[in-house]
């Protein structure tokens, strides 16, 4: 049985939410909830719950038009619905006895084989089975999706001895294809993996803190990124997940853990979190919380909490040798520092990493589990054994006997070794036999990360790479700092260009960084510019555009396969491929006017061209050129996949992989499926309608300015992109092909990098990270 229809009952923040990733991904729903006393409308709560995701932000939805396939009801009137569904997950009030009570209610009308799980995490499945006959208990097991379901990758999944092998199969293959999840199998234990380390981590941080002395600033400092943990730390962490839900999860894990286990000497809530719940404040949901943002006239001043008086302060920046030991030396050299900061990371970090190491294979049948756990629901860098061997377990374990603390048993058995390594080109791991085995990778799961591990690129530089990546296909790999677009990249396109013809099906561009590509390199723009080198400046604008270009009208298909972020110079690329396959959470745009600039490379005119191209846009050029003008003016940037086809970044059959993991596989699918009778793309001539269009852009943008929108450079920009767009002095008479669109692209280009004002703005944008209103 293929899971075609899901049913979700509960529709609080998970529930909706778990609902909305259904939906997203192309699936019918039904949200089931309680019927509210007194309530006209008996399907309030579930129907009440989407209206409000689509206020909600982060959006639950990817686009809010998915909000369609759900269909509310209620869990007295409606449960006759479930016959319908394929897979249906409860996920109401954390109390068995409502669990248990629900079950024998969908047990009585769901369709045979149909699956149920749960997604708890602090209720153990052989509690929830209790009572349940032997039939409910093989289609049953626990589905624990982390908050926000859109945006955390981590599902656990938990089986009973009785769940059937098709049953758990069916719904990893689904959360994982269709939901975009990390499927991470997990034992019958207290909080599974991620929370029950977590957890832990959290409360031995928090409380270590404020044992040690040190500022809220000063432990998020430490606890954060020189650890590979995001920026939040702690204390941050605990605000945006709520610091009133630590109390109930850990009277959760008092009543399910064993009376030895190391996370008891952590279960105190001190008095200072006591008082700041009672009075409300519970982090970002509430008045504030370990941090809050006050009002100073105009601006937000950033506050934090003092952990001992319980007053606020202005927050400051955290000067600690330790820290900028780890930006060199990494980690290691953090703990090994003699200062408060390196004492506060070995501390906490020995605790996490030997309990970690205790756990396995009590909560997961070896440390791959546990490390993508963390990583996909706490978003570490790296998990605790990987972590482990950044540190080297011999040194952390000598060190851990050195204080007279206790090895674990996996700790102590890998010795001088490591948890992973590399042998015959695949990435192995150190088992709980005490051998190593190769990682498998579930089926059309391709990473360049492994093709790496047993090849030599075909041709490499600084800020790119060319890869055999199998199939007779080709990649090209970005790995610039934050994959900025230079020079180098550039040569690396035409390096392409060359080497791919004859010897290869095709060219996928893709990487595996956080970001596709955030653009062009500004700081050498600003270095340029800064020494009057405009041959220079306009010799890259053109290079780029004509590189570009190339990959446009290549003799073979160009598959831009992005996920994260695909910003300016970044989006240009994409928008010269054959076609483009997207990672589900995509953040396209071109937004050069933020720094004053306008598109370069190509980004004017595909994008123009591409309105142009429309069959459903309205008739006549105007329409054409007002659509490309809003969008790149109002540097617009996607929110996903499916809004980048809204804005034409994406066209209506570029594919869309809701799982990271296989975005280079079904890249590499595309560019096989293209080459069949492949032949280049070719450009449309359009007739623009030059001085025409211009003045009723120029009168928008006017009107704008008058209420304060735009400010006086904003229509220096505007005007340049509106005689890119109009096509300059042409008339609706004329057509106007490629090269006459790039070339005024670059004439417009031009005048504005030489303006003070776009280099204040770059300037501004290098300084600080955000756009300069001048």
């Amino acid at each position: 049985m293929s899971i075609n229809c899901v049913a979700v009952l509960g529709a609080g923040v998970m529930g909706s939410g778990i609902a909305a990733q259904v939906a997203n991904a192309g699936f019918d729903v039904i949200l089931l909830d309680i019927v509210p006393d007194g309530a006209n409308d008996r399907n309030a709560i579930a129907a009440g719950a989407v209206e409000k995701m689509l206020k909600t932000q982060p959006a639950p939805f990817m686009d809010p038009r998915n909000q369609r396939r759900i269909t509310v009801g209620n869990l007295e009137d409606d449960l006759g619905r479930l016959a319908q569904a394929d897979w249906i997950i409860e996920a109401v009030i954390e109390r068995l006895d409502v669990k248990r009570d629900l079950y024998k209610k969908v047990d009585a009308v769901r369709k045979p084989d149909s699956i149920v799980s749960s997604n708890t995490s602090t209720i153990p499945l052989q509690s929830l089975l209790e009572e349940m006959p032997e039939s409910f208990q093989r289609d049953f097991l626990i589905t624990h999706f982390f908050n926000p379901p859109r945006y955390m990758r981590l599902l656990e999944l938990v089986t009973g001895p009785g769940t059937r092998d098709e049953a758990a199969d069916e719904v990893r293959d689904f959360c994982d294809r269709a939901l975009g999840k990390g499927v991470v199998d997990c034992k019958d234990t207290p909080g599974f993996i991620g929370n029950r380390i977590g957890v832990y981590w959290l409360q031995c941080a928090v409380l270590e803190a404020m044992r040690q002395g040190l500022t809220v600033e000063e432990a998020d400092a430490v606890a954060g990124r020189p650890l590979g943990i995001p920026k939040t730390g702690v204390f941050g962490l605990m605000d945006l997940v709520g610091i009133d839900l630590m109390p109930h999860i850990m009277v959760s894990m008092d009543n399910l853990l064993s009376p030895d286990d190391a996370m008891r000497e952590y279960f105190d809530v001190p008095e200072l979190i006591k008082k700041m719940i009672a009075d409300g404040y519970t982090g970002r949901k509430g008045k504030g919380g370990f941090y809050r943002l006050q009002r100073d006239g105009a601006k937000r001043v950033k506050q934090a909490i003092d952990l001992v008086s319980g007053e606020y302060h202005d927050a400051g920046k955290v000067k600690l040798e330790s820290i900028d030991a780890a930006r060199s030396g990494g980690p290691r050299a953090l703990m090994e520092h003699p200062d408060k900061g390196g004492t506060y990371a070995w501390r906490i970090m020995a605790k996490t990493l030997a309990y970690a190491a205790s756990l396995v294979p009590e909560i997961a049948d070896d440390v791959i589990a546990v490390d993508e756990a963390m990583k996909l629901g706490y978003n570490w860098a790296q998990g605790p054994f990987e972590l482990m061997d950044r540190l080297g377990p011999s040194w952390f374990a000598g060190r851990l006997r050195d204080e007279g603390a206790q090895v674990p048993e996996l700790l102590e058995r890998v010795g001088e070794a490591r948890f992973y390594r590399i042998a015959d080109g695949r990435r192995q791991f150190f088992g709980t036999d005490g051998a190593y085995h190769d990682i498998q990778r579930p089926e059309g799961v391709e990473l360049l990360a492994d093709v790496k591990l047993r090849a030599e690129p075909l041709a490499a530089n600084g800020s790119a790479s060319l890869w055999d990546v199998g199939d007779g296909v080709a990649c090209l790999e970005f790995h610039s700092k934050m994959n900025a677009i230079d020079t180098d990249i550039m040569e690396m396109i035409r390096k392409a260009l060359a080497i791919v013809p004859g010897a290869f099906q095709g060219l996928v561009i893709y990487n595996e960084a956080a970001n596709f590509s955030v653009g062009a390199n500004l700081g050498l723009l600003m270095f340029a510019a800064n020494t009057a080198a405009w041959d220079d400046i306009e010799a890259t604008v053109r290079g780029g555009q004509q590189a570009f270009k190339a990959l446009k009208h290549a003799p073979f298909p160009v598959v831009g396969a992005p996920s994260g972020m695909a910003l300016g110079g970044g989006c240009e690329v994409l928008l010269h491929c054959d076609a483009v396959q997207a990672h589900a959470e995509i953040y396209m745009g071109l937004v050069e006017v933020g720094v004053g600039l306008i598109p370069g490379w190509g980004g004017c005119k595909e994008l123009l061209l591409r309105w142009w191209d429309n069959k459903r846009r309205p008739g006549g050029p105007m329409p054409v050129v007002s659509k490309a003008f809003e969008t790149i003016s109002m540097a617009r940037v996607s929110t996903s996949a499916a809004d980048a086809r809204r804005h034409l970044y994406l066209r209506p059959d570029d594919g869309i992989s809701m799982n990271r993991d296989r975005v280079l596989a079904d890249a590499k699918a595309r560019v096989i499926a293209l080459a069949e009778d492949y032949s280049p793309a070719e450009s449309p001539q359009p007739a623009l309608p030059g001085a025409t269009a211009k003045t009723a852009l120029q009168m928008a943008v006017d009107g704008f300015h008058k209420l304060g929108k735009a400010t006086d450079y904003d229509i220096v920009v505007a005007d340049a992109l509106a005689d890119v767009l109009s096509g300059g002095d042409t008339d609706i008479t004329e057509t106007i092909d490629e090269d006459e669109l790039m070339d005024l692209e670059r004439r417009a280009f031009m005048s504005l990098v030489k303006r003070p004002q776009t280099l204040a703005r770059i300037e501004h944008m290098l300084e600080t990270g955000k756009p300069l209103r001048n």
